[in-house]
């Protein structure tokens, strides 16, 4: 049975960092997109960041670039998001993802047959 685990949020303050941990068991995702998803109250969940292969392509929202980083671990079949500068808007519940391999469609909800429970993040002005 699949089972991601999230960790690592928490209260901080706008500029600060938060690195965020994602732990999947079950079966070995190396060759799977591993992906960080948001979702803020009253909002729909959006893409955050991808990582399609290991060592390979990533990808980011406009909102996050130059600012977030995702990175992966194939041998502890983990994967992370070290978060710097963070905004208020940055507000959410983070989900990872996983789901199958596409340069493509990284970004849409439906790739990912696999999630999280979440991790909360909140971020103060």
């Amino acid at each position: 049975q699949v089972q991601l685990v999230e960790s690592g949020g928490g209260l901080v303050q706008a500029g600060d960092s938060l690195r965020l941990s994602c732990a999947a068991s079950g079966r070995p995702f190396s060759t799977y997109t591993m992906a960080w998803f948001r979702q803020a109250p009253g909002k729909d969940r959006e893409f955050v960041a991808a990582s399609t292969t290991s060592g390979g392509s990533t990808y980011y929202a406009d909102s996050v670039k130059g600012r977030f980083t995702i990175s992966r671990d194939n041998a502890k079949n983990s994967v992370y998001l070290q978060m710097n500068s963070l905004k208020p808007e940055d507000t959410a519940v983070y989900y990872c993802a996983v789901g199958r391999y596409s340069d493509t469609y990284y970004y849409r909800r439906q790739l990912y047959d696999y999630w999280g429970q979440g991790t909360q993040v909140t971020v103060s002005s």
